[in-house]
């Protein structure tokens, strides 16, 4: 069993119950529904298909709503242009259809024109999502960049500010009426897009209202990097969009960055996933890159939540193939991942301490498994945070929580327990591991919980369940049915 997630993107290539159900049993943890594209009746569609098909196969799994955000583009242009290093290219305020006004030198609007008055000369100008570079030379009344590489431009294509902080807002109307939809339709997780700093989320925040939902920031900007330690400390996990960043900061530092934001989270014990390009060639073939085999591993190694599939799974000749193959890698690169790291994380409270020792133990004497009730989540979330080589094995009597939980290492969620008595509890627990073929009886299991078992971040007792303590309750258990 991996104990790093998988999140896959759905889109036309993996909609159906069919494709779903062969993806989660490939090794999908969490469905990512990318609110860029698609209406609203499809993405209904989309989630009644997994909500169905997670109930058939008796496994629980998240959803994420990924809100798209404010893309920042140009305007409709003439005709396509092809740009070459010296041209010139200048960005008006005024709303224009764009225009070759001379041999080498171009006209185009964009749609926040308001960004103009922020860029200064010497910053970088990005278009077509990094593909055409340009060096801001004039700034007033608009802004006029020479070209520094050739490339061909047409309408609409994304245009990036790397070096200008451009403090817009980052919930569009669109993005506020999808976040309302994703509260209607109850999704776990809304991804807000191109963050800048904790004001973002805290909107992001506001919008929810009394919803409990999780927020993920996606890092794809240079000032989200920067503001990196106050986003962690209003949000519920991360996502590293490698995408857009690297365009935002110079390539060669992404693996850096990446690196630097799984570690921030890690010490939070925030969820975070790695995302974009990972296995990127394998949309149109059946193996995947050794590159692509390597990041993936990486990432991994790097204590990384989750790993990500967009394109490979949204409009892929073969999605299953997909996940199964980063199924593989992450199950044979953990095989030497460094497990244990309870004496590597700051505890800032008893419940830090209680996780980390109920952790530690079950490694140290070889437990088949953690047994986790939660009533929260936060116990489950503080035991990930440690990193065990031991199993841990969640159970709730909210299933909105264990939906939650499927994003954070290591942890197992099973379908939740309604209507059982304190008495019966354990019983219930070992009957719900042995119908998954998970139960053994060669070994002992190290169990978290509070007591009463109705209070909220209550965790108060570790117990050692012995070899003869789980015979007796999986007899007990089985003698009332």
């Amino acid at each position: 069993m991996k104990k790093t997630k998988i999140v896959v993107t759905i889109g036309p290539s993996s909609d159906t119950k069919e494709k779903i159900k062969d993806l989660i049993v490939a090794g999908a943890n969490l469905f990512r529904l990318n609110f860029s594209h698609g209406s609203y009746q499809y993405h209904k569609n989309v989630l009644e298909n997994i909500q169905q098909v997670s109930k058939e196969l008796g496994i629980v799994v998240g959803i994420i709503q990924d809100i798209s955000g404010p893309k920042v583009r140009i305007g409709e242009i003439k005709e396509t242009f092809e740009l070459f290093s010296g041209d010139y290219i200048t960005f008006v305020n005024d709303q224009i259809i764009g225009y070759q006004e001379s041999k080498n030198s171009y006209c185009v609007s964009i749609n926040y024109p308001n960004i103009l008055s922020k860029v200064k000369k010497d910053e970088f100008i990005y278009l077509y999502d990094g593909a055409i570079r340009a060096k801001v030379v004039e700034t007033t009344p608009n802004i006029k960049a020479i070209v520094e590489n050739h490339g061909i431009l047409t309408s609409k294509k994304g245009i990036n500010f790397p070096n200008t902080a451009i403090n817009i807002d980052v919930i569009t109307k669109k993005d506020r009426e999808d976040i309302l939809w994703g509260i209607e339709n109850g999704v776990d997780y809304f991804a807000i897009s191109f963050v800048q700093n904790k004001f973002d989320m805290l909107h992001a925040k506001e919008l929810l209202g009394s919803y409990d939902g999780k927020l993920i920031a996606k890092i794809e900007k240079f000032d989200a990097v920067e503001n990196i330690d106050e986003i962690l400390e209003v949000s519920d996990g991360i996502m590293v969009a490698r995408g857009d960043l690297g365009i935002e900061v110079p390539y060669y530092e992404v693996p850096i960055i990446q690196k630097m934001l799984i570690k921030k989270a890690n010490e939070k014990g925030l969820p975070v996933i790695t995302a974009t390009q990972m296995l990127l060639s394998m949309t149109q073939n059946e193996r995947p890159t050794r590159a692509e085999i390597s990041d993936v591993a990486n990432a991994v190694l790097d204590g990384t939540d989750a790993v990500m599939l967009s394109e490979e799974s949204a409009v892929g000749i073969n999605p299953i193939n997909a996940v199964s193959t980063m199924q593989n890698i992450i199950i044979q690169t953990e095989a030497i991942y460094p497990f244990g790291k309870q004496n590597q994380m700051k505890q800032n409270d008893r419940f830090d301490i209680i996780q980390a020792s109920a952790t530690k133990l079950a490694d140290d004497i070889d437990s088949k498994g953690i047994l986790s009730l939660t009533t929260s989540g936060s116990s489950v979330s503080k035991s990930s945070r440690y990193r065990p080589k031991t199993p841990i094995y969640t159970f709730s009597k909210n299933e909105k929580i264990l939906k939650k939980l499927t994003l954070f290492w290591g942890v197992y969620p099973f379908c939740a327990l309604y209507n059982v008595s304190e008495d019966n509890l354990f019983g219930e627990i070992l009957k719900r591991l042995d119908s998954a073929k998970l139960l053994r009886f060669d070994g002992e299991y190290v169990t978290t919980i509070g007591y009463p078992t109705t209070i909220t971040r209550a965790t108060n007792t570790i117990h050692i369940f012995s070899k003869e303590e789980i015979e007796y309750y999986y007899k007990r258990d089985k003698s009332y049915t």
